[in-house]
């Protein structure tokens, strides 16, 4: 039996993220997931890649919004749901340019003073579209500020399998799913094609290739070379290093922690052999 055994949401894009035992299936991704997003002068998205120290800042989710607060430093700011300013932007991420509006002038100011950067905090409005690679889905699909796709989906059991092959083993948090499943073998994610979670049918359409974000410690913002040099020497396909599976979905409702999945297809065209 396989079966939902974590969910995490990342409100604002390349913070930290926040376990969930219920989450609710929105048109774009899991409620409250990447709707906010920093940006620099040029409206282009900032990312733990560039800038490790966002990692340092920890993200909870309140009645009165979000709130956000430096894990070394005794400061914290709430930053509404609907946004204060509302001015209407562009802003980019990778490739993609979709609608934004500016959450505050308070915000960004508390930003920059915690990050010693120059940027702005946006929130994507309902009315503000951006479509999924059109290379492995339809196009119709939409999705927040992710990097490409509404949903990542891990198993426990592909990080259980990783760990055993380094010196130290890594949290979850390091990957950043928003879909743990356990009751599998290591990597089966990479050929779940199809499932249904209470009614939701959900489709992996593209393996995740893992870049140095991985290697960044979610509690002090220090880089290392793990997991990605342990990755390296047997999750390597067309010189990617992949580990997690994107999902796209059709259907809306509430998944949780224990949900079972039913009605599993798989495909072999994107598994690849695994070194013992």
């Amino acid at each position: 039996m396989i079966t939902i055994s974590e969910l995490y949401v990342y409100p604002i894009k390349s913070l930290g993220g926040i376990s969930l035992t219920t989450a609710e299936v929105t048109d774009r991704g899991l409620k409250h997931d990447r709707r906010w997003m920093l940006v620099d002068e040029n409206n282009r998205f900032l990312s733990q890649r560039e800038y490790p120290v966002m990692a340092l800042l920890r993200v909870e989710i309140t009645d009165e919004g979000l709130r956000v607060s430096h894990k070394q430093i005794n400061e914290s700011i709430i930053v509404p749901f609907v946004p204060v300013n509302g001015q209407p932007c562009r802003v980019t991420v990778w490739d993609d340019t979709c609608g934004a509006v500016y959450v505050s002038d308070e915000a960004d100011a508390w930003f920059n003073r915690m990050l010693s950067l120059n940027c702005r905090l946006v929130y994507m409005p309902e009315d503000s579209h951006r479509h999924t690679d059109t290379k492995y889905t339809s196009g119709e699909e939409i999705t927040s500020f992710s990097d490409a796709y509404p949903l990542l989906l891990i198993s426990k059991a592909s990080l259980d399998d990783l760990n055993s092959r380094m010196a130290e083993p890594l949290p979850m948090e390091r990957f950043r799913p928003n879909m743990v499943i356990d009751g599998t073998e290591p990597y089966l994610e990479d050929i779940m094609q199809g499932f249904e979670i209470n009614g939701i049918l959900f489709k992996g359409v593209k393996l995740c290739a893992r870049c140095v974000m991985t290697t960044i410690d979610q509690q002090t913002a220090v880089k290392g070379k793990e997991p990605l040099k342990t990755l390296a020497s047997y999750r390597l396909k067309n010189n990617k290093i992949m580990f997690g599976q994107n999902i796209i979905y059709i259907g809306r409702g509430i998944i949780s922690v224990g949900d079972e999945a039913n009605n599993i297809q798989f495909h072999t065209s994107e598994r690849f052999m695994v070194s013992a």
